[in-house]
């Protein structure tokens, strides 16, 4: 991939992310100041700051984007669907919320079906997009694929790789979960994505949407 001729046009694919549990009003400002400037997809920032950057990106077209079950993904799908609604009630456009990875790690599928569901019918109600953060360098092949089985059943709209907190995002990753998913099912790219050519080589095998805290440097 030509990386001169495409750096400019990926704005666009790229949700401005600001998740640090110290972040102030004054750096949510910032972050949606830029994400207006440069033409980022959305923001995405802390439930708590949901509703003012609502409030600030007012009249523009960057969506607001947040998180549920961040970043470990245990808290109970009723709390998860809670907080969904909630957020969505603040003004959140997109929800990524972090699949129940100790459900999957125990083979509880019923358990993880569900609450896909749930979120899926919480979001969707709103007509707004659902994530599904499936941390996919802590499954093997075989969870990764009943993972995607399930989003592909349950019209999940994307498939996000990873917190950030939890492995980085690879094209063989990106390679394998685009071969799980149906192509309605489109893929976010997540954790350690730090300069252009490795944005511009995930979206390349298939990636749809980056998730970055370095969003700038990525389209300088």
């Amino acid at each position: 991939m030509d990386l001169d001729n495409t750096i400019g046009s990926i704005a666009n694919k790229i949700d401005h992310t600001l998740l640090k549990p110290d972040a102030t009003k004054e750096d949510m400002d910032k972050l949606c100041t830029e994400a207006v400037e440069h033409g980022f997809a959305s923001v995405c920032v802390p439930p708590y700051y949901v509703a003012h950057c609502k409030q600030k990106l007012a009249d523009t077209e960057v969506k607001i984007c947040t998180v549920v079950g961040f970043p470990l993904g245990f808290s109970s799908s009723f709390a998860k669907v809670e907080a969904i609604k909630r957020a969505l009630s603040d003004g959140a456009d997109e929800i990524d919320a972090v699949i129940n990875i100790a459900a999957v790690k125990d083979g509880n599928w019923n358990y993880v079906r569900n609450e896909v569901q749930s979120f899926t019918r919480a979001t969707h109600l709103k007509a707004k997009l659902i994530k599904l953060i499936v941390e996919a360098s802590m499954f093997d092949k075989e969870q990764l694929q009943k993972i995607c089985d399930i989003c592909n059943a349950e019209q999940i709209d994307y498939v996000k790789t990873s917190t950030g907190y939890n492995g980085s995002a690879s094209p063989e990753m990106i390679k394998d979960l685009r071969s799980m998913l149906n192509k309605e099912v489109k893929i976010k790219a997540s954790g350690g994505i730090d300069t252009p050519q490795k944005a511009l080589d995930l979206l390349a095998v298939g990636a749809d949407r980056i998730g970055a805290s370095k969003s700038i440097q990525l389209i300088l």
